[in-house]
């Protein structure tokens, strides 16, 4: 029985994750627990973090609880949270228990082509979470997810030339895959009719990156009223214009800091962003790092 002091404890919100790849944005590491038999079901604290997270449970057994309902995962299972899903777990039995967690910041991985289901996939989403229901009612589904996480764990503990790529590749698959199987419609992408009517204002984003960008020109490209494309745009693309700019502006300065022999205040003015502390700001906004750390971090793990 759980402790009822248990439950008003103030939830924990985990610890930054350190990634193994500053691209990537995830982390993937294997749990294993073997203590003597409890002498009751107890939980771990309620915890949230911004990362999407999935269990694959390897053996024994693991009870999971968010605010919506429990779960209890057996070998072969797989559970799915969303970022900031409030969450805690408690093991099963005296058996003992192993299990491989995986969490990505997709907001953060995500290319343009993905951009338009960020907002099923945000903070707080419930939909994530309502997503294990498809893993429970689609066997084939979750055998397939729980073979990838398998993939992704052995490649990123061999860490054998071109991981990352296949980490990248990985994380769209699994992205593909509860899109394609969600039949609930829970994680809704823009029609493409709403993206060709944002198609002038994507293209002239790219053409002009390296100048000002105001939400004002852009909105006249269009023919529409400042506020109404502050709207449409969120709406088609799951986020706003001014992230999305300088969602662009920051891959760029990555690209020129990784390939050029430039100044951070070089690839700064040519990714649109004159003045050095915003784009510090912005960068450290992105990566969790200043640019001089990304580099550094790049070229330690330019074998992978």
């Amino acid at each position: 029985m759980t402790n009822l002091a248990d439950d008003f404890r103030e939830p924990v919100r985990e610890e930054v994750v350190v990634y193994g790849h500053p691209l990537l944005y995830m982390k993937i590491w294997e749990v294993g627990m073997n203590p003597p038999a409890p002498a009751r079901e107890a939980y771990g604290p309620w915890h949230h973090h911004k990362e999407v997270e999935l269990l694959a449970m390897i053996e024994g057994g693991m009870g999971m609880q968010t605010q919506d309902g429990y779960m209890r995962l057996e070998p072969g299972d797989v559970a799915l949270f969303g970022a900031s899903q409030l969450h805690r777990t408690h093991r099963v039995g005296a058996s003992p228990v192993r299990f491989v967690v995986l969490q990505v910041d997709l907001g953060r991985h995500m290319e343009s082509v993905a951009l338009p289901y960020l907002y099923g996939l945000g903070d707080g989403a419930a939909s994530l979470e309502r997503l294990n229901g498809l893993l429970r009612d689609k066997p084939e589904v979750r055998r397939e997810i729980y073979d990838l996480i398998a993939h992704m764990y052995e490649e990123y503990s061999g860490r054998a030339r071109g991981y990352a790529l296949a980490l990248g590749s990985a994380i769209q698959r699994l992205l593909w895959l509860f899109v394609r199987h969600d039949d609930e419609g829970l994680l809704p992408a823009s029609a493409e009719r709403e993206l060709q009517r944002l198609r002038p204002a994507l293209d002239y984003v790219d053409r002009h990156l390296h100048e000002r960008i105001t939400v004002e020109e852009v909105s006249r490209l269009l023919n529409f009223s400042y506020h109404y494309f502050i709207r449409y745009f969120r709406s088609a693309m799951g986020c706003s214009f001014v992230d999305y700019v300088n969602r662009k502006r920051i891959k760029m300065a990555e690209r020129l800091l990784l390939t050029r022999d430039i100044s951070i205040a070089e690839a700064a003015l040519q990714a649109g962003v004159p003045s050095i502390a915003q784009f510090y700001k912005l960068f450290k906004r992105f990566n969790r790092c200043s640019p001089k750390e990304f580099v550094a971090r790049m070229s330690v793990r330019a074998d992978g």
